[in-house]
């Protein structure tokens, strides 16, 4: 296995730690499982890079590295709807979208055809995290300001999501079309 699936695969077993320290409470648990987050989803752009700059791009890391994605973000959002931070509806937007994009990926792959991230895409992914984030960390330090920031982040994700979903599916269509 090469070091950017081993990159990769860090993150999927990074996601039982983050886990575990949001759901057992202790001072500054919230801090620490922020930390293991951030780590985890670094590794995403470090293992693209590695890949793409030491020429180590697998068929293995083109289905592992989006399923990790996923996994990290569909484990927090609902984590998140456990401890009421975040709207269960706002998840479901959010994970239907994974669902509704990797389909079209899954069917696409059928034909040959690879279906690469759109920049709506990535501005999703970043909205997603930051607003994950800021959620976990309890909006510090915009508490004390009274600016709802994690909210407000939350909610652009949300668009962003919708947005790239809709573009998404516009632009592949053609993969649905009846013969």
């Amino acid at each position: 296995m090469n070091l950017a699936n081993k990159i990769t695969i860090t993150r999927i077993f990074l996601i039982p730690v983050f886990l575990v320290l949001m759901l057992i409470e202790f001072k500054y648990h919230n801090f620490l499982a922020a930390a293991v987050f951030i780590i985890a989803a670094s590794t995403d752009s470090l293992d693209g890079y590695i890949a793409r700059k030491r020429n180590l791009i697998t068929n293995f890391g083109k289905f592992i590295d989006p399923l990790a994605d996923k996994l990290l973000v569909t484990s927090a959002l609902i984590v998140l709807v456990s401890k009421g931070q975040v709207p269960a509806l706002v998840a479901i937007i959010i994970i239907s979208r994974e669902f509704i994009i990797t389909g079209f990926r899954l069917l696409a792959s059928s034909e040959g055809v690879v279906l690469a991230a759109s920049w709506l895409g990535k501005v999703k992914t970043v909205t997603q995290i930051v607003a994950i984030i800021a959620i976990i960390i309890g909006n510090f330090p915009f508490t004390y300001i009274n600016f709802p920031f994690d909210i407000i982040v939350l909610y652009i994700s949300v668009i962003f999501t919708v947005i790239s979903a809709v573009d998404y599916i516009y632009k592949n269509r053609k993969l649905v079309k009846e013969d």
